[in-house]
């Protein structure tokens, strides 16, 4: 199974292309990056357009995509939805099946702590997936635990339906 991880954002979006069965490999990861003086309607029709390169040069069987966090900055969160919005957009158009997680499942499934802090996440992705070095941008490392955390629960439903079958 490959999954497309996503953690959204209008000006930097983290996205991570993850292969997963017994073992978990990382295909690809990036931030589509945008400037800050384009309007917003410019921003999220990039956003659409590179997202669906990366579904058609990847083609993932699944998406899935971090929840905007609604901390104390109501404009930040509503531009973190906005880019939500295009990624469920993207992927539904492909035919992607969609799964949402919350940060706090994402760290939790990534890392076994819920409250972990970036450095950590980048860490546990580097260690799940073999990587040499960390991913460099948190919104990058941030997609790939997105991908790992719906790979990892994925998996876990597939084996409880398997035994529930026996």
């Amino acid at each position: 199974m490959r999954i497309l991880g996503i953690d959204p954002g209008t000006l930097n979006l983290g996205y991570g292309v993850v292969d997963g069965g017994a073992d978990m490999q990382m295909v690809a990861y990036g931030v589509l990056s945008l400037p800050r003086r384009l309007p917003m309607e410019e921003r999220l029709k990039r956003l659409y357009a590179e997202l669906s390169q990366i579904i058609l040069r990847h083609q993932p069987n699944e998406a899935a995509i971090e929840e905007p966090f609604v901390g104390r900055n109501v404009r930040s969160a509503l531009a973190v939805g906005r880019a939500q919005t295009v990624a469920v957009l993207a992927a539904a158009n492909h035919g992607l099946p969609v799964a949402y997680y919350p940060p706090a499942t994402v760290k939790l499934q990534t890392t076994s702590y819920g409250q972990s802090d970036k450095r950590q996440v980048q860490e546990m992705v580097r260690i799940q997936l073999g990587l040499h070095q960390i991913p460099e941008s948190f919104d990058a490392a941030d997609a790939l635990a997105v991908a790992i955390c719906h790979l990892q629960r994925s998996l876990l439903t597939q084996r409880l339906a398997e035994q529930m079958r026996e």
